[in-house]
């Protein structure tokens, strides 16, 4: 009845882990359409796109919005960490790979070994089956040599006491 409850655990400890792997990919992911729609915000104030009725700042005032600079610096930034995220996957996804084939070269000798120690086992119990087999005839020969030695003594014992009888039966 446990058993299902360990398969069930495993299961979502291994779900667990691959969501948690994934986290990083997640914030890039997040901060790239933040920033996206930061930028397009932006590029309004610069294109001066929107209300006609807006008017364009001067040029000691700064705007509302983040500026272009800020803007390349944090897509660059993101950029970064999105590619060592992306570095961090494909080095994991390398020692999984690896690990994996580990395990199916270890599956394969395990499967070998196992059918080797079968063969073994199985030639084993022939092996002992046939002692017994060998044991168990020679017994029965021995007591069929018995068996025939005693009819024979018995038969004699009869026979003599036969002629016994008879001889005694002619002086009658």
């Amino acid at each position: 009845m446990a058993h299902w409850r360990n398969e069930y655990s495993a299961a979502l400890a291994a779900r667990d882990r691959r969501e948690k792997a994934n986290v990083a990919l997640y914030n890039a992911s997040d901060r790239t359409s933040r920033i996206a729609s930061t930028g397009a915000q932006g590029a309004q104030y610069l294109t001066g796109t929107g209300d006609k009725h807006t008017a364009i700042p001067a040029a000691g005032k700064s705007l509302a919005g983040p500026s272009v600079p800020d803007i390349l610096a944090a897509t660059r930034a993101d950029l970064s960490e999105a590619q060592r995220a992306r570095s961090e996957l494909q080095a994991r996804l390398t020692e999984l790979s690896t690990e994996l084939e580990k395990l199916r070269k270890r599956s394969t000798q395990d499967s070998r070994r196992i059918h080797v120690l079968e063969s073994e086992d199985f030639q084993d119990e022939l092996a002992s089956l046939n002692l017994q087999l060998n044991m168990a005839e020679e017994r029965s020969s021995r007591l069929q040599r018995e068996n025939r030695e005693l009819i024979d003594r018995w038969m004699a014992r009869i026979g003599r006491e036969a002629e016994a009888m008879n001889d005694a039966s002619k002086f009658s």
